[in-house]
């Protein structure tokens, strides 16, 4: 699968752009940067702009009231915008794909729109890129063009910390940009707002230049946990650090059925880890078959010799049935916390 990148999207939107994109991948910040570039060039007079964009968001939607976003012509001008948005395709019944997809169909015959169907970090099973995307992306791709907003690294991450002091007009060394992250997290959402509250707070007291005890007195420091840090507290029996970070992944109100979806992931791939490790698999080609980094898979061989084989396979058939219990229970934490006391 051929995937555009965020930086070639803003330069063909303004030059010629196709009938419709799909914004897809880890980085929700950067997709919400791209649509207000894509407003901006397409919906470039603010008279006119209430008219020639168009926003769906998942409430709204239904196919006819997409189809209708898509039949009215734009304004005093070549072009409108429709943006749809808050779809969750790991939810999608087929049928309601399918719908979906005779719309897409269609756009060719509406070629004054063009169509971005954004879809979150969370959103949409992805399979492995880009040699085998999953069915829905693959679906999906064939009627919209893909533009993959992947998680930026700590070196472009610590790149754009220090554009953004600089657009607000404080100066930040290289060290402290790289810093910025580990302290505060990666998000590029929560990363924007620190940074904008420590430029507020030196520039009115007269200061600017960053300096990272203004950063420990102004920002607040992230408390992030990883699939890997969860899973592994649960299979080592480490029962009151797990609660601790399901306590957080509540606190923050992260879908039971995501974090279950990452506790399920990591434990196969322990499986996998364990299976190719007996077979003389190296650890750099364990790396490129499950699209991990070669460290972590140094990680997981180094957590699994504490296992059994039988183990790990009774921690997935947990998995399994807490999967299920999921999908009928009100209060999904009170099965995930059943979880991690039962593996």
């Amino acid at each position: 699968m051929e995937l555009m990148k965020e930086s070639d999207f803003r330069k063909e939107i303004k030059k010629t752009p196709r009938h419709g994109y799909l914004f897809f991948g880890e980085e929700d910040y950067l997709k919400a940067f791209a649509l207000r570039h894509a407003k901006e060039v397409i919906c470039s007079d603010e008279t006119f702009s209430l008219f020639n964009e168009i926003k769906i968001d998942a409430l709204d939607y239904n196919p006819q009231n997409l189809l209708n976003a898509l039949m009215s012509m734009p304004m005093m001008a070549d072009k409108k915008l429709v943006t749809l948005s808050g779809l969750n395709f790991n939810t999608i019944r087929p049928s309601e794909l399918d719908d979906l997809c005779e719309v897409l169909a269609l756009l060719p015959e509406y070629d004054y729109n063009i169509l971005i169907l954004s879809v979150s970090s969370d959103c949409l099973s992805v399979g492995i890129l880009p040699k085998r995307p999953s069915a829905t992306l693959n679906r999906l791709a064939e009627l919209l063009t893909p533009v993959y907003f992947e998680k930026c690294s700590t070196a472009k991450l610590s790149t754009w910390v220090q554009k953004h002091f600089s657009h607000n007009g404080v100066e930040a060394s290289t060290e402290l940009c790289a810093k910025l992250p580990d302290y505060c997290g990666h998000s590029m959402f929560v990363l924007a707002n620190e940074i904008d509250k420590l430029c507020f707070y030196l520039l009115y007291n007269g200061q600017t230049v960053a300096t990272e005890d203004a950063m420990r007195l102004v920002c607040i420091s992230a408390n992030e946990y990883d699939a890997f840090a969860f899973t592994n507290a649960i299979m080592e029996g480490k029962h009151e650090a797990a609660l601790a970070i399901l306590s957080d992944y509540q606190f923050r109100h992260i879908d039971p059925l995501m974090i279950m979806g990452d506790i399920s992931r990591v434990i196969c791939d322990m499986i996998a880890i364990r299976a190719m490790t007996a077979d003389g698999v190296s650890n750099a080609e364990m790396a490129s078959v499950l699209k991990l980094h070669e460290f972590k898979v140094g990680l997981y061989q180094k957590s699994i010799r504490q296992s059994s084989d039988k183990r790990l396979q009774n921690a997935l058939q947990a998995c399994l049935d807490t999967d299920r219990a999921l999908k009928l229970s009100p209060n999904g934490y009170t099965v995930l916390k059943q979880l991690v006391c039962k593996i």
